[in-house]
């Protein structure tokens, strides 16, 4: 027996364990483990390494205490509200709200997302006025900065951010860092050094153990939250580079959507960051203060909910609030998003939607910054153009912006793509906002982008080329593990 054969025998065996482990051990859904066999069988040993970078499952494991809670004086404030709730004893101060009671009882149940009701609401859609305030409220910051980023880079928007957040470590200011280090790849410890000689704190999600392989690429933090004084929250798509304030020639302008948030709302934010804090730092915790979580002005009358979903979840909670809203729309749903990868629940959810004479329009990129999703976007855009929605291709630069407003009452904003791995495989977060008022200018620049925007109706969609069935057909195979 020569040593070809051994190795073509040892191959087949490790293909056959990985694929006991995919269908037994792992008790994935049927998608994703046709998806990964198909990877195991056809290309044996890359999709060996594919598996160890991509394929491990983490729903098991338990990784944020939740019993922080007690220390962090929500849990009798949930416990109280969910019991108001569906003993019909809360007193809803918004009729969005009350007409959307089921969504809010199910967050509030499965996610433990306080519904708050005393908040204002200021809308970003544009890159440097985002992080002009930022730095503005970074500025004038008295107590504490908590920040985290999925991406955060060495460059002119990250040397500016740094320095501003620097400055008030050096004043006494209390600054904490979170990123994830899979999304800084390229970032280096001495690009904090000063933040850290100032007594400003930084920590790293999920940290590589080897200089340059990250072995939980998969499971990712992709939350983008700020925190200052426990009074402004911010949350949405954009990260800190260059490219989000439109410097990148590869891109364009970037398009996304993020919020400023003012009222208890940002009690939420608070507890998702020190959350997650608390799982990357072994030694620094941050305990329940008062000074975390003072008592808001009343700032504004929007109604809305922070809604948390990742890898060690038992519900997908941001998916399923995606198709709680969808299932009441009466007249239009309006999604902007860079990745449109449903499963077939949420798939479903728009087609029923659309036969049953709601508008659905959806916008998407023209370009695409990772390809296997731009093609299989393009397969599930098909299905919708067939079942009667208006698709949207973006062509003033890349659309980023994850948003989903229904019958111009409620809306969702946050850092959740429309994909298998914001559902399922990152660490998100939402706001779920129950203001007409809110909902109207999210609609409002929905309808600007449109100007900027060209159709793609059904009848250019079946001309496409061979190549591109063919790049959509083998990506949309894939889809359940991009």
């Amino acid at each position: 027996m020569n040593i070809v054969s051994v190795l073509l025998g040892v191959i087949i065996v490790l293909n056959i364990l990985f694929a006991v482990v995919v269908i037994f051990r792992e008790r994935r859904d049927a998608p994703s483990s046709w998806a990964w066999l198909l990877v195991l069988f056809f290309i044996p040993v890359l999709g060996f390494l594919l598996y160890l970078l991509f394929g491990q499952n983490l729903s098991r494991y338990r990784m944020f205490q939740w019993e922080d809670r007690k220390k962090l004086g929500i849990e009798k404030l949930l416990a109280t509200q969910l019991e108001h709730i569906r003993n019909n004893m809360f007193e809803f101060q918004a009729d969005t709200a009350i007409h959307h009671k089921q969504l809010i009882n199910m967050h509030v149940t499965n996610n433990d997302a306080v519904l708050t009701e005393d908040n204002s609401i200021d809308i970003f859609t544009d890159g440097n006025e985002k992080f002009d305030k930022l730095l503005q409220d970074i500025n004038e910051a008295k107590h504490h900065i908590h920040l985290q980023y999925y991406i955060l880079k060495n460059d002119q928007l990250g040397k500016r951010l740094l320095s501003a957040l620097t400055t008030k470590a050096e004043e006494g200011v209390k600054v904490r860092v979170l990123y994830d280090d899979l999304g800084s790849r390229g970032l280096r410890p001495s690009f904090f050094r000063k933040l850290r000689a100032a007594e400003g704190e930084v920590e790293v999600f999920f940290p590589s153990k080897l200089r340059w392989i990250n072995l939980r690429m998969n499971y990712r933090n992709h939350r983008k939250l700020v925190i200052i004084d426990g009074s402004i929250g911010y949350v949405g798509g954009f990260n800190v580079g260059d490219e989000y304030l439109s410097l990148n020639p590869a891109f364009g302008y970037w398009r996304d959507t993020h919020l400023r948030i003012q009222g208890t709302a940002v009690h939420a934010i608070q507890t998702r960051f020190i959350l997650d804090w608390n799982q990357a730092t072994g030694k620094r915790c941050i305990a329940y203060s008062p000074e975390l979580f003072p008592s808001p002005e009343m700032t504004g009358k929007s109604s809305m909910q922070i809604v948390t979903s990742g890898p060690d979840s038992e519900w997908e909670q941001i998916k399923n609030g995606y198709i709680k809203m969808i299932s009441t729309a009466e007249k239009s749903i309006y999604i902007q998003t860079p990745y449109f990868i449903p499963d077939a629940s949420l798939l479903d959810a728009l087609k029923i939607a659309c036969l049953s004479g709601v508008k659905v329009e959806l916008m998407i990129p023209n370009k695409p910054d990772h390809p296997f999703v731009y093609w299989a976007t393009l397969s599930y855009v098909g299905e919708l153009l067939n079942s009667g929605a208006k698709i949207y291709i973006y062509d003033n630069g890349f659309i980023h912006a994850k948003t989903i407003v229904v019958d111009d009452e409620i809306s969702s904003v946050g850092t959740a793509n429309i994909d298998v791995r914001s559902f399922k495989l990152n660490f998100e977060v939402n706001a779920f906002i129950y203001d007409r008022n809110i909902s109207l200018q999210l609609v409002d620049a929905f309808r600007k982008d449109v100007a900027l925007s060209r159709v793609l109706t059904l009848e250019a969609y079946l001309q496409r080329t061979r190549r591109i069935r063919f790049k959509e057909s083998v990506s949309r195979l894939l889809s359940p593990i991009l």
